[in-house]
């Protein structure tokens, strides 16, 4: 699967009916407690794109479809909000000051298909990216892996390979954000450090568009 919203639906599909399924059914669970906030909402029913974790805003009966019901605590909150709560429920700062990182997990962040092979790809870039930029003051960071092949060039010859892109947000609510202006130093060794780690690569670059029109998230 290529095509953004049939990923985005099978996606959907995965987490709720192959996966949590099961597990449901083993643990006799008749409730799945789901972290989904406004902002996925809004998202999704604006048609700006779907969000895996909207189920019941789209007409969804979970019961029917997967047979439990899903609760959502903080559909109505903002991730501000929803920081806050995690600090008044006393979780430690570590847990709600950390960035967004997708439900989907690495597959919202692979371009075209989505195989084993390109997930490793883009989870070795990933582990890169929060690497060097774990001091950053930003709202969310995050790599990810480009469908075509770009031209690069290896020990004089030319080398077909791998393009990543890497983003950095400064945003309060994931409504909109700015490109987080890191230093060119930082932009360097991420490139250098990428090229160099994970195989197949041989370009990076990194996302400077606001959001609007740009999104967070690439899929």
């Amino acid at each position: 699967m290529t095509d953004p919203e049939e990923k985005r639906e099978a996606i959907t599909q995965a987490f709720y009916k192959d996966v949590f399924g099961p597990l449901v059914k083993k643990s006799a669970a008749r409730f799945l407690m789901h972290g989904t906030n406004y902002t996925d909402i809004e998202e999704t029913v604006a048609g700006v794109k779907r969000q895996h974790n909207i189920l019941v805003q789209l007409g969804i009966d979970t019961e029917k479809v997967y047979g439990y019901k899903v609760l959502e605590p903080l559909k109505d909150l903002r991730k501000p909000a929803v920081r806050k709560v995690a600090k008044a429920l006393g979780l430690p700062a570590e847990i709600y000051n950390r960035p967004p990182f997708p439900g989907p997990a690495l597959a919202a962040r692979v371009i075209g298909e989505v195989t084993p092979d390109r997930v490793k790809t883009v989870r070795k870039a990933t582990r890169i990216v929060e690497e060097e930029l774990a001091g950053v003051k930003c709202f969310q960071y995050l790599a990810i892996l480009h469908h075509d092949l770009v031209t690069g060039v290896r020990g004089g010859k030319r080398d077909f390979g791998l393009q990543v892109e890497v983003r950095c947000w400064d945003s309060e609510d994931a409504v909109t954000g700015s490109p987080t202006r890191l230093p060119y130093p930082v932009l360097e060794k991420l490139a250098d450090r990428i090229t160099s780690e994970v195989p197949g690569v041989v370009s990076v670059v990194y996302n400077i568009t606001r959001k609007p029109p740009s999104t967070i998230e690439a899929v």
